[in-house]
């Protein structure tokens, strides 16, 4: 029996960030609804602190799902997790720059501050019941045993999982590989694997990702994405489908997949 792994598909979030790209509401509740058929594990249906129209799609792409699960995105701060609750998704996903020339440049702050700030969101979205995930932003530049502490934390406040995500796109598959073992190693908290194509790797770093214990792997149609995209989705599933059981239903897939390519016409006219 293959084992298992999970898609978490981020098109109507990650996918949005590629320049030029902004699906309609209608658009994404459609897209979402074939995602949702296909066997598609998770959908990232984008970002509720954006305003009324992205909660508009949210609230609808979780009116009309029948198995996949609804995440939302937020940047560690309470007023996002606000938003989120507004739309009741199945999860609310938490990033954090955990890499120390995010911590101490971007944000202008350290470890410590870090660490509570993020404790403190995440207590607020589980205390309202919530599920959450935490995906570490930059984590492919950031210290393994900083990232190992962060997660024994995180799992004693019942967060579900932690993304590892190569915010800058500059892993390898042998360093993709050695990072989640490591982790694994150090914790065994279940991890999701988020990459970006900068370097023309991102479907082999996901599958070594999987290869290697990453139970969910980030993936978009046609590999959109910011900068040079993410994981293509179809050729993921293409490779991964022989080693995992990826829970995709192909045909449906296509379906998806000449459905997204449409919209993708329309946004190129527009």
């Amino acid at each position: 029996m293959k084992p298992r792994r999970f898609i978490v598909d981020t098109t109507l979030r990650d996918g949005e960030q590629s320049a030029g790209i902004v699906f309609t509401v209608e658009e994404k509740v459609r897209l979402a609804a074939l995602m949702d058929q296909c066997g598609i594990y998770q959908i990232e249906a984008g970002i509720p602190a954006v305003g009324r129209v992205e909660k508009e799609a949210i609230t609808r792409i979780l009116a009309i799902r029948k198995n996949a699960k609804i995440s939302v995105w937020n940047r560690m701060n309470a007023e996002d997790i606000r938003h989120s609750m507004e739309c009741c998704p199945d999860i609310i996903h938490i990033g954090v720059p955990v890499s120390y020339v995010q911590i101490y440049t971007k944000l202008r702050k350290n470890k410590r501050w870090l660490e509570n700030e993020l404790l403190r969101c995440v207590d607020l979205a589980r205390s309202a019941g919530f599920d959450v995930t935490v995906g570490f932003e930059d984590a492919s530049r950031a210290d393994i045993s900083f990232m190992a502490s962060l997660m024994k934390q995180l799992e004693t406040y019942g967060v579900l999982y932690v993304r590892f995500a190569d915010t800058v796109g500059v892993l390898t598959p042998g360093r993709t590989a050695d990072s989640i073992k490591n982790l694994l190693d150090y914790t065994g908290m279940p991890l999701e694997i988020h990459v970006h194509n900068d370097l023309g790797m991102a479907v082999a770093n996901s599958l070594e990702a999987a290869k290697a214990g990453a139970l969910y792997v980030d993936c978009t149609l046609q590999g959109l994405g910011e900068r040079a995209g993410n994981c293509d989705f179809q050729k993921f599933v293409a490779v991964g489908e022989r080693i995992f059981d990826l829970g995709i239903k192909r045909e449906a897939a296509a379906e998806l997949l000449r459905e997204f390519s449409g919209v993708m016409r329309m946004e190129m006219v527009e």
